[in-house]
């Protein structure tokens, strides 16, 4: 399909994939859809229809869980305090660990024989869970928030390290031709010329992830790492639905207040 602008011939033909790149395409969703098929059965799809049996238990749970009791609601706030205080020490931590992991780990900025092994270390730090981070910080520092701090820590050093260094390498290089230009030392490169860019950047990756480990410290209180997880597992255990939904309702909450929070603080800094 053609069309005539300011004697101009254009042509609106929508483009087309050539071979090569539809047989990708073929394989790659084909592939997908292969891997959900097969992993029907093993993941149990079959049996959702269990939903909607027992109607009778569900109901009887579901009427008890909505009618919260807040009887000792300043304990939930106090341990919902205690969780966000958790999460604010470990992303503050994990921030620490990340800046030179970023830089040591941006290819632009360090040398391969420094980046390759560098980016090792993160993608463990990444792929050991935050709940077995926690074990193993309880085995070392006893029961109590600081093993909660400590996992959320090393774990979201992980994260904000790989973010981190994919800011640096993103970065515009003229600034740092400019201030390599001048003959200062490659410190002062980082400072003058790369830190200014990435400095809003790492400030909202390092927000958004204090949002998700609020909710992680909540998880981590499960297995004796302090704040209201561990007052959420007890009531669970105890079959006090009651005290349960009073519980989430604490906890959907802080999450809220502190998601909207961080919202207006990016869109301050972007």
């Amino acid at each position: 399909m053609n069309n005539v602008v300011n004697n101009q011939r254009i042509d609106l033909t929508p483009p087309t994939k050539s071979v090569s790149d539809r047989m990708f395409d073929l394989i790659l969703w084909g592939g997908l859809a292969l891997l959900l098929i097969i992993s029907f059965v093993p993941v149990e799809i079959i049996k959702i229809p269990r939903l909607f049996q027992n109607s009778e238990n569900m109901s009887t749970f579901l009427d008890r869980f909505v009618k919260p009791d807040f009887t000792d609601w300043k304990n939930y706030v106090a341990a919902m305090w205690l969780t966000i205080e958790i999460a604010l020490w470990g992303t503050f931590f994990a921030m620490v660990l990340a800046i030179p992991l970023g830089f040591a780990t941006a290819s632009n900025v360090a040398p391969q024989w420094l980046v390759l092994p560098m980016r090792r270390v993160m993608d463990f730090l990444r792929s050991v869970d935050g709940l077995v981070m926690g074990t193993i910080f309880l085995v070392a520092v006893g029961l109590g928030p600081l093993a909660g701090v400590l996992a959320i820590a090393f774990n979201t050093a992980g994260v904000l390290g790989k973010l981190f260094s994919e800011a640096v390498e993103a970065t515009d290089s003229r600034p740092v031709e400019g201030v390599r230009a001048t003959g200062a030392l490659k410190l002062h490169e980082i400072k003058w010329g790369i830190l200014p860019q990435v400095a809003p950047l790492w400030t909202s990756f390092s927000l958004y992830r204090f949002e998700s480990n609020a909710r992680s410290a909540t998880v981590l209180g499960l297995i004796g790492a302090g704040g209201i997880g561990q007052s959420l597992f007890e009531s669970i255990n105890a079959f006090k639905h009651e005290q349960t939904s009073a519980i989430v309702i604490v906890i959907v909450v802080a999450v809220s207040l502190i998601d909207l929070l961080s919202q207006v603080m990016r869109a301050r800094l972007l």
